[in-house]
């Protein structure tokens, strides 16, 4: 078996993440130990969509399944159909996660504080931590799990997915994000919430790139000084610019009237 380290490259932050054999070998962080019984305990679930978590190595670093495929976003848009399926991995997800109790001391790293805390959740569900392989597609990048609602990560997951981003078209984006809702089984009252939580989710990381800008904060400077705060910012102005096309697109569908509702 292949020991040696071959380095991966993609994302915003994969310096120093490496592939042994069927491995990813990652820097461990102050949330390691949390992150790692939660995709034990998504193993034990029957969760597939996430990697299987080893422990760490002689050197101190995450060992986790390396999961062979390509990541979403170098895939073209996805169909309704995908859209949909998206959705209902991202509710199988929180389905599993709702039963997960962390330890009492378990510390996260969640870079954006969320609506509410009612599970954990990933906080990063994108088309650059989805790997679409033909066993199954897996959601990766788990560093920034901890509390949060159900809305709340659905709610980022939309931005990337349908995708929401500054210049679309909302009758076109109103139709996906339906697709995204329907799949994940969103109920009536949570598809009214759902449309100005998206914006202000988009809008919290345009607002976390900026304090990083302002004091330094990596990598979230970096990422400032890359220009990705104009694509946030253009994102939540264009959402906020359309909340009521959102609700209108995520409205159920009205009962049929009876025989005879009009006079006829």
């Amino acid at each position: 078996m292949d020991q040696h380290e071959h380095p991966l490259e993609g994302g915003n932050v994969s310096v120093g993440v490496v592939r042994v054999a069927g491995t990813v070998r990652k820097r461990a962080t102050d949330a390691t130990p949390a992150v790692g019984d939660l995709l034990r305990h998504l193993e034990a679930a029957g969760f597939a969509g996430a990697p299987r978590f080893h422990g760490v190595d002689g050197r101190g670093r995450q060992i986790l399944d390396y999961v062979d495929g390509p990541l979403a976003d170098t895939l073209a848009p996805m169909s309704l159909q995908e859209l949909a399926r998206v959705g209902r991995l991202i509710r199988d997800l929180h389905d599993a996660t709702s039963t997960y109790v962390p330890a009492g001391d378990a510390m996260w790293s969640v870079a954006i504080a969320p609506d509410r805390e009612e599970i954990i959740c990933h906080h990063d569900l994108a088309p650059w931590n989805l790997v679409c392989g033909e066993a199954g597609w897996v959601f990766i990048d788990w560093d920034g799990a901890g509390p949060g609602s159900r809305l709340w990560d659905l709610g980022y997951a939309a931005h990337g997915f349908v995708p929401l981003r500054a210049g679309g078209d909302p009758g076109v984006d109103g139709m996906r994000l339906r697709a995204l809702v329907e799949g994940y089984g969103l109920a009536a009252p949570d598809r009214r919430q759902l449309p100005w939580l998206i914006e202000r989710h988009v809008r919290g990381m345009h607002d976390l790139l900026l304090d990083g800008h302002r004091t330094g904060r990596q990598p979230w400077a970096r990422l400032y000084a890359e220009g990705h705060a104009d694509h946030w910012l253009g994102a939540a102005d264009y959402i906020a610019a359309h909340l009521h096309l959102w609700r209108e697109a995520l409205a159920e569908d009205p009962e049929p009237e009876p025989d005879g509702a009009n006079g006829r």
